[in-house]
């Protein structure tokens, strides 16, 4: 938090719980973009509850982001 004023915005990646405080305390003060989840079949409800719509799951974002080894004829 020592660069709070140095950034517009933050991207949090996690499915702890354990970062519900900081990503309440981001939310409260404008200063949270995004939450990406590993996985959205497991992740804390605390997650969920404390990002208020702005989660991202990577399982959404394999079909964008995946290498496919496409040979060329």
């Amino acid at each position: 938090m020592i660069d709070f004023n140095k950034y517009e915005k933050a991207v949090i990646v996690s499915g702890d719980g354990d970062f519900y405080c900081l990503i309440k305390y981001l939310r409260d003060k404008n200063k949270l973009l995004n939450v990406i989840v590993p996985n959205k079949e497991k992740y804390s409800a605390l997650i969920k509850k404390s990002a208020e719509g702005k989660i991202t799951f990577m399982n959404d974002l394999k079909n964008k982001v995946e290498f496919l080894n496409e040979k060329t004829p």
